[in-house]
């Protein structure tokens, strides 16, 4: 049998990160279309993002263990495919209930494969192209960010939000096509996950700070951009249409702080995660600012600079992650990756619940400041493990 290019099965795990992205926020985009449909409050639609997030934070652990003995390829196929029901739910549920079912549906699969496919792109490839590799695949994430949210959300302004999920179910199809193709059938299967590993990492002082900091630095955000389509055309009065050119670029600025944070967080990443943090908290304040004076030219300005700094700490945060993994529970390092998974989604759980509840409270404007606060929490923590690690030297 010919043997499968590696650059072809890391493709094919593109495609897929590329449709688990676009489901993951296409929400946002659709926030005001789903209040109608259904006739409920903003702070409740941002379920849908919130909800979305515990099902990738408690998936992402609990199924990697489950999952340990199944053969990887087979495994992936039957992520995308329950990624293809959960969404097909979605996009044919008459009553929000059902929305909800199958938004957790789809991130049940989301959190698993984000811990699957990061060890086959690392598998398929040479040891010195395994950071590479990695990358690549989760270019597939950074241009869902780019393209496929602001489609989804042209596609919904179009014809109707339902239509938006359906296009995420083709994605998935064809990423299950290509899964079923492209990825080699020998790879190595983990075996079963020893539960003492869960011990091992919870007791770790340096482990468990490091995934809180995760969890806020990384949340913060979501205080805002839950409801940023709200915001732009509630706040700042952009029209429709222009709210998905807006989506677009702030696509493109999270995809240039991307690679930023990846070159910043080489040498020093506490420091350089420290800095980070706090462009994110002074660009959510100059949103808050934008918002209280209804500029629409501040308001682009501020959006712009929020996509920027909103996702530039990804990369250190998790390089920091298994890094301390290496460092205490070598024998854990999937099961620490796929906890920092379930903090990333804690994070947005987190902030899109305090912005709902500032909406439900004064107004979407004012959701900006919820994030700060939550940013603030982890750069205080990140202080706290920089004293730690002066104190070990």
């Amino acid at each position: 049998m010919k043997k499968i290019s590696p650059s072809l099965t890391l493709l094919a795990l593109a495609i897929n990160a590329f449709a688990i992205g676009s489901t993951e926020f296409i929400s946002v985009g659709l926030m005001p279309m789903i209040v109608n449909t259904f006739n409920i409050s903003l702070s409740r639609a941002g379920l849908t993002v919130s909800l979305y997030a515990l099902g990738v934070t408690v998936g992402a652990p609990l199924l990697t263990i489950l999952t340990g003995t199944w053969n990887r390829k087979t495994l992936m196929v039957s992520i995308m495919g329950l990624f293809i029901l959960g969404n097909l739910l979605s996009a044919f549920a008459p009553t929000f209930l059902l929305l909800l079912v199958g938004r957790v549906l789809a991130s049940l699969a989301h959190g698993i494969f984000m811990s699957i496919s990061t060890v086959i792109a690392a598998d398929v490839v040479r040891p010195e192209k395994r950071a590479s590799a990695i990358a690549l695949m989760f270019t597939g994430l950074t241009v869902a960010t780019v393209i496929g949210v602001p489609l989804g959300t042209f596609i919904g302004q179009h014809s109707n939000w339902h239509m938006s999920f359906v296009f995420i179910v083709v994605i998935g199809l064809i990423g299950l096509i290509a899964i079923s193709i492209l990825v080699p059938k020998g790879m190595p299967i983990p075996g079963k996950i020893n539960l003492s590993g869960l011990a091992r990492i919870f007791t770790n002082k340096s482990i468990l700070m490091s995934l809180f900091i995760t969890a806020f630095g990384y949340g913060g955000t979501f205080a805002a951009y839950t409801y940023l389509t709200p915001i732009l055309e509630g706040t700042f009065r952009f029209s429709a249409s222009t709210v998905v050119i807006i989506l677009v670029a702030y696509g493109v600025m999270v995809a240039i702080g991307n690679s930023l944070g990846g070159h910043l967080a080489n040498k020093n990443i506490l420091p350089a995660l420290q800095k980070m943090f706090a462009a994110l908290a002074l660009s959510l304040l100059f949103l808050f600012i934008s918002a209280s004076l209804a500029s629409q030219a501040l308001g682009l300005i501020a959006t712009l600079l929020l996509g920027l700094f909103a996702f530039m700490n990804v990369p250190g945060l998790q390089l920091y992650v298994v890094q301390l993994a290496e460092k205490f529970t070598p024998k854990d390092i999937t099961l620490v990756s796929a906890f920092n998974i379930a903090a990333f989604n804690v994070g947005i759980t987190l902030g899109s619940f305090v912005g709902g509840q500032i909406s439900r409270g004064s107004s979407v404007g004012f959701t900006p400041l919820g994030g700060i606060i939550i940013i603030l929490l982890a750069m205080f923590l990140i202080r706290l493990a920089q004293k730690d690690q002066a104190s070990k030297l």
